[in-house]
């Protein structure tokens, strides 16, 4: 793991837990267990109900600074927005949701935290938040749909600069139920090439998601 991101993160074993800000309520978001240690306030961070929690544990190549400014891809209710939330000292989250009633639950998070951004819009027109959102320092997507690889590189092309860093996670049967995970994910690497990106890593994140995999670029 990285340094920039170990200050924030702890692991023991194959657990993984983020320290709460001080000027955050210490409680619960989504039903995880917080224990004290050393006089600092941590979250557990499941890798079962977060993909970039599985791919920390995997020692994917995952840089996140305390000071980035992100735009998260498929933010759902905030489970794992919520851990970034606390990683970021400085820097803030533009998440994107399509469904109404996961932004309400995120809305509820966002009461507490003052560096996340919620928007609701459709993550494949980019042009309809680019009003919110400025240049970032990653981009996270986490969404299932059979064309997640074009929404990443519309996103990428609009708001990672040069040397930006991207993390996609493709669930290989939402692009294709009938193919084989490993012929999906060779077609992703592929695209991403297609795209000019610098693969940095790419893992399968078994068993913590099945048919998952994570990639990793530099633009």
């Amino acid at each position: 793991m990285r340094a920039e991101i170990a200050e924030r993160i702890y692991r023991e074993g194959n657990r993984l837990f983020t320290e709460i800000p001080e000027k955050y309520d210490k409680e619960s978001v989504y039903g995880e267990k917080i224990t004290k240690k050393n006089g600092r306030f941590l979250r557990s961070w499941n890798p079962y109900r977060s993909k970039l929690s599985a791919a920390i544990l995997k020692n994917v190549d995952i840089e996140i600074k305390t000071n980035y400014n992100i735009l998260y891809l498929g933010a759902a209710t905030g489970t794992t927005v919520s851990h970034l939330s606390d990683i970021l000292k400085y820097g803030k989250i533009y998440a994107v949701e399509i469904s109404p009633f996961s932004i309400r639950k995120l809305l509820e998070l966002c009461k507490k935290r003052d560096n996340i951004v919620p928007i609701l819009a459709d993550a494949a027109h980019p042009e309809r938040y680019q009003h919110i959102v400025d240049k970032v320092d990653l981009l996270y997507q986490d969404i299932s749909q059979r064309n997640q690889i074009e929404i990443f590189h519309k996103n990428c092309e609009r708001f990672l600069p040069d040397k930006g860093i991207g993390i996609l996670t493709i669930k290989s049967r939402s692009i294709d139920v009938t193919s084989k995970p490993e012929r999906v994910y060779r077609e992703i690497i592929k695209k991403i090439q297609d795209y000019e990106y610098k693969l940095r890593d790419y893992k399968k994140l078994d068993p913590y998601s099945k048919d998952h995999s994570v990639f990793v670029i530099m633009r």
